[in-house]
């Protein structure tokens, strides 16, 4: 049972990686209430000092004794580390907070975007995990709960074009890397993506299933459908990967239950927590991938009413893949405890 403190221990396991590092960040950010900080990775890593509000930190090795006296476990060390450690900071009595696959499609184990469906923690205790939705998931929701909740919503289909930095430091590197060579004229090599990222787009994220989509694609579609708790909304998703480093952005089409018109939909949006809207096309006002770097809120522009069908909604939604998709959205759900 969650006891409220002044301040809490808090733990982060895949601290050395860029969503770690972000966390961090975000918690300063935030003024997060921390008592004591814990910071734990694998062996590779273990001894490296990390500074944050101005004090020392030596990183400890992840392991299942990690977690005495923790409040939060916060964890982005990848699914199989998380299916391995995370139970055991559970049961340890940390809350677990997981951004990694590992958990999110278990029945048993709470999915949630605090500005979507913050009422799915309170099943937390079953199991002391709370996991956290893939990034592109989580932009997608928080600008399409305000509607869902308005109006209904009969059918999504979404293409994204995700950024480099989803799939880690090394593909920020690869990508760096395949520019200068480019401009140096020299060849370019590649290990990260099976094909040249840099000036390419990639319409492949994650392995492909017998169905031809992609994992990334099914993950958009349960992970909605979880979230939103309703099996009847249709989804469908084509996942790309494209040169950018930071920022994903989605182009959503949505068919409402009833008819809603775009300027509604900008009223509705304008107001909604978590949601920025951009949308001045007349001065080349919209979302950018460069203009949510960095940033906490997720943007939305282009919103228009699609002419094809009687009852239907385009936008264009933008959001720090690494902030909201991952960090920010994981240390929303533990403020979640104690705020409010």
């Amino acid at each position: 049972m969650f006891t409220k403190k002044e301040a809490y221990n808090v733990a982060i396991a895949g601290a050395t990686g860029a969503v770690g590092g972000a966390m961090l960040e975000t918690l300063a950010r935030r003024n997060f209430p921390i008592n004591g900080l814990r910071l734990l990775a694998s062996e590779r890593s273990v001894g490296k000092k990390i500074k944050y509000q101005g004090k020392e930190y030596v990183v400890e090795l992840l392991s299942k004794d990690a977690f005495g006296g923790i409040d939060f476990a916060l964890f982005s060390a990848g699914a199989s580390r998380s299916l391995e450690f995370a139970p055991a900071a559970a049961a340890a009595g940390a809350i677990v907070v997981d951004n990694s696959s590992a958990f999110r499609m278990d029945p048993e184990i709470p999915l949630v975007v605090p500005e979507v469906n913050p009422h799915a923690i309170a099943r937390y205790s079953k199991r002391g995990i709370i996991a956290n939705p893939n990034c592109s998931t989580i932009q997608m929701l928080v600008a399409l709960k305000p509607i869902y909740d308005k109006v209904g919503i009969k059918r999504i289909v979404v293409s994204t074009y995700q950024a480099v930095s989803g799939t880690g430091t090394s593909a920020i590197l690869e990508l760096q890397k395949q520019v200068e060579d480019y401009a140096a004229g020299k060849p370019l090599t590649r290990k990260v993506y099976p094909h040249q990222i840099a000036f390419n787009c990639l319409p492949q994220i994650d392995s492909f299933l017998d169905t031809g989509y992609t994992k990334e694609e099914m993950k958009m579609v349960n992970e909605t459908r979880k979230i939103f708790e309703d099996d009847r909304i249709g989804v469908t998703a084509t996942a790309v990967r494209v040169p950018v480093f930071y920022g994903h952005s989605e182009s959503i089409n949505i068919e409402t239950e009833r008819k809603i018109s775009a300027a509604e939909v900008k009223k509705l949006l304008a107001s909604a927590p978590g949601v920025k809207v951009v949308d001045e096309p007349s001065l080349s006002q919209y979302p950018l991938a460069i203009a949510a770097e960095g940033e906490f809120e997720t943007f939305v522009g282009r919103i228009r009413e699609d002419e094809s069908i009687a009852k239907g909604i385009n936008m264009w939604v933008v959001s720090d893949n690494i902030l909201k998709g991952a960090a920010l959205n994981t240390i929303q759900i533990a403020e979640q405890f104690f705020k409010g």
